[in-house]
């Protein structure tokens, strides 16, 4: 039976558009994973379609634990536009979302384009910059529920992010404390270690994964390196702050 790729698209499309939630597509409809690539395709092609421009990319599953709770043995990854940033510091609406959940992350910020298979040596040739970094990571299906390829279908979760300072890339970057804050209080505690063992890592994956589908990161975009530590639950009142060692801190308040 064939796949309506353009329809699910759609419909994942609207549910992040709307913040409904929608059925898992898996529990009705078999799809490849280069399917699921496909309609995440096609659905952030309808945001550019009204506007939007592409940013970069995020990581997903860095971690061995998460790619052994999924049965891959590989990452993951996701679009990202510019409507998906929020202001570091600023208010970011609840209502956006259907069950949004943060992660702390370091992102990457290119000065030349990146594409295929790269040494580390390579990968951090084309960075520009690095900053500690927040995603708020939203699946658009019922109960936060999904799998492999319901979870690539729907951009990988990516919903939105904040961005702290931008840091020089020439610097260790495989063992950096991270402390995550809310409301003045420590919520999780974790090291850049946890994504892949080294964040740059996941950038050589990036070249290679946006590489075989076709694609190049270009000079100006971000790439988000995957969560450190296990994501949380969003609820109107937080105020959430990323604190990174020597990269600096990124926070944003969920309002109504």
């Amino acid at each position: 039976m064939t796949v309506d790729i353009l329809r699910l698209a759609t419909l994942l499309d609207d549910a992040a558009r709307n913040a409904t939630a929608v059925a898992q597509i898996s529990a009705t409809e078999t799809l490849t994973l280069e399917e699921a690539y496909e309609v995440q395709r096609q659905s952030i092609e309808r945001r550019l379609a009204r506007g939007e421009r592409r940013i970069g990319m995020k990581m997903g599953f860095t971690s061995r634990a998460k790619m052994e709770q999924m049965g891959v043995n590989d990452l993951i990854w996701g679009r990202l536009t510019h409507a998906m940033i929020a202001e570091d510091g600023g208010t970011i609406s609840r209502k956006r979302f259907v069950h949004p959940r943060v992660e702390p992350e370091v992102a990457f910020l290119l000065r030349k384009p990146l594409s295929g298979i790269v040494t580390a040596v390579q990968a951090m040739d084309a960075v520009e910059a690095v900053a500690p970094a927040l995603e708020i990571i939203d699946s658009r299906y019922q109960n936060f529920r999904f799998s492999l390829t319901d979870v690539v279908a729907d951009n990988s979760s990516s919903s939105a992010l904040t961005i702290g300072p931008w840091n020089s890339p020439h610097q260790p970057l495989d063992n950096l404390g991270m402390t995550v804050m809310v409301n003045g209080r420590a919520q999780s505690f974790g090291s850049t270690a946890a994504i892949l063992g080294d964040p740059v890592r996941s950038l050589v994956a990036a070249a290679r994964l946006v590489a075989m589908s076709g694609e190049v990161l270009e000079a100006g975009h971000i790439v988000m390196a995957g969560g450190a530590t296990a994501a949380f639950e969003l609820h109107v009142g937080m105020h959430v702050q990323l604190e990174v060692e020597r990269l600096g801190r990124t926070s944003f308040m969920v309002a109504e």
